[in-house]
C-alpha cells in the first residue's frame, strides 16, 4: 500500500510563494542556482546553436586538465612555452597579435584566452594538445570530451568558436562546463575576473575583458563572452553573493549593449526572487510510518542531511511537501535505513525527492506479537466474508 504523509508542522517550515517568470530577449538561455542544483530559467536549453568565443570554455577546460596532469603525463606546465604556428597567426577577429617568431607561456596563453579572447592563443593550446598536431584534431577531441561530460549537444570544428559549419553548443552544455570549470578547477577560476591583461605590451587595442558585469559590483567573477554575425551576442556568466552563486548563459542579443542589459537583469532576478532556506537539520524528524511484526508499532522518518532548498519569495503561491513510502515496514529495521522520499514541490521550479531513513533501529517482535497479528489478520478475513469466486 502507497502511504502519504504531510507533516504539519514541516508545511509551515515550507511556506513560500512564487517568483515571476524572466522573460528574456535571447534567443535561448539558461539559468541555474548551482548553490542548489535548480534550474531558475530555461528557454530553448538543448537546441545546438553557433556559441561563438563562448566555445573556448571547453578549450579552457581541456588545457586546465592538461595542465593538472603535467607535461610529464602528456600534458601541460604553466611555464612551459609553445611555438606559435603558421595556422594560429592567421586567425583575425580577437587576438593576442602573435606570430610565429613567438614561443609564449602557457600561462600568458590561458590569460589571452579568457581576457582576450585570443583565437590565435587557442589555436596554440589546441595544436599542442592534438593528437595529430592539428586544430582539427583537438576540436575531434573537443566533441568526444564533451560526450563524456554529459554536454550531448555540443560538436566542434575549431577551438575558438570561429564560424564553421557544424560548431555547435547547447546553452545547457555551456552552462555545464562553465559549473565544471568553477567547481574543479577553482585553482584557475580567478582568472575569469581578471579586466585586463597586456600581453608583452604589443597590443594595448585589445587588452580589456569584454564581460560587462565584473565591474559593476554584484559579485560578477566570469566567464565568457562570444559574438559572431550568426551566432549575435552571448554570454556565459557567473555571480556569487553570500552563499549562493548563480551560472547563466544567453545568446543570440542583437547588441553588446542589449547583452549587457539582459545580463544584469537576469543577475538580479536570480538573486532578489529566489533565496535559500534551511527546511531542517541531519536528524529532524518528519512522520512516522507503521512497523508490522516488530517490538513497536511505529519508526520514525527523519532527515539524513542537513536540507536547504532555493524557494520563491514574492506571489501569491506555495511549497509543500509530501512524505511518501511502501508501508507497513517489517521489522527488523536498523537505524539509517532509507524507507521514504520527501517530495517537495515549488511554484515554478522542479520538484525535489530526499531520501528519509529510519530514526531507530526497530527489532523483530517476539511470539506473542506475530501470535496477536496473525490473530489480526485472521479476524479481518472473518469478517470480509467469502470473497466472490466469479
Amino acid at each position: 500500500m502507497m502511504m502519504r504523509l504531510l507533516s504539519a508542522s514541516f508545511a509551515l517550515i515550507l511556506l513560500a510563494v512564487p517568483a515571476s517568470a524572466f522573460e528574456t530577449n535571447a534567443t535561448a538561455a539558461y539559468v541555474i542556482d548551482q548553490t542548489t542544483g535548480t534550474v531558475l530559467l530555461a528557454k530553448d536549453a538543448d537546441t545546438p546553436l553557433p556559441p561563438a568565443s563562448m566555445s573556448k570554455l571547453m578549450t579552457l577546460y581541456m588545457a586546465f586538465e592538461a595542465v593538472e596532469r603535467g607535461k610529464a603525463a602528456g600534458g601541460l606546465d604553466l611555464v612551459e612555452e609553445l611555438p606559435v604556428s603558421k595556422h594560429a597567426m592567421s586567425y583575425g577577429g580577437s587576438t593576442m597579435f602573435l606570430d610565429t617568431t613567438d614561443r609564449v607561456k602557457v600561462e600568458d596563453l590561458l590569460r589571452g584566452i579568457i581576457v582576450l579572447s585570443g583565437n590565435d592563443a587557442c589555436a596554440v593550446i589546441a595544436e599542442a594538445l592534438s593528437p595529430d598536431g592539428t586544430e582539427y584534431g583537438f576540436a575531434r577531441m573537443m566533441t568526444q570530451r564533451a560526450q563524456q561530460l554529459g554536454m550531448t549537444n555540443s560538436t566542434f570544428a575549431n577551438s575558438n568558436g570561429w564560424p564553421q559549419a557544424g560548431h555547435l553548443m547547447s546553452v545547457r552544455d555551456l552552462a555545464l562546463i562553465a559549473d565544471r570549470i568553477i567547481s574543479d578547477y577553482p585553482q584557475f577560476y580567478p582568472l575569469f575576473a581578471e579586466t585586463e591583461f597586456l600581453f608583452d605590451g604589443r597590443a594595448p587595442q585589445n587588452k580589456s575583458n569584454r564581460n560587462p558585469l565584473l565591474t559593476l559590483g554584484i559579485g560578477a567573477d566570469g566567464l565568457k563572452t562570444g559574438h559572431t554575425q550568426e551566432a549575435g551576442y552571448g554570454l556565459v556568466g557567473s555571480a556569487k553573493q553570500g552563499d549562493r552563486r548563480v551560472i547563466f548563459v544567453i545568446t543570440g542579443l542583437e547588441t553588446a549593449a542589449a547583452r549587457a542589459q539582459e545580463a544584469e537583469s537576469i543577475v538580479n532576478w536570480a538573486f532578489r526572487q529566489f533565496t535559500q532556506r534551511e527546511l531542517g537539520r541531519a536528524g529532524k524528524q518528519l512522520a512516522e510510518a507503521p512497523v508490522a511484526l516488530g517490538m513497536v508499532q511505529s519508526v520514525g522518518l527523519e532527515l539524513a542531511e542537513d536540507l536547504s532548498v532555493l524557494a520563491p519569495v514574492t506571489g501569491d503561491g506555495g511549497v509543500k511537501g509530501e512524505v511518501i513510502y511502501k508501508g507497513p515496514f517489517h521489522a527488523p529495521i536498523t537505524k539509517g535505513e532509507t524507507l521514504a522520499e520527501l517530495v517537495i514541490n515549488r511554484d515554478e521550479l522542479p520538484e525535489i525527492r530526499v531520501p528519509l531513513v529510519a530514526s531507530d533501529s526497530v527489532a523483530p517482535g517476539g511470539f506473542m506479537v506475530k501470535l496477536t497479528a496473525a490473530a489480526t489478520h485472521l479476524l479481518a478475513r472473518l469478517n470480509a466474508g467469502p470473497q466472490d469466486a466469479s
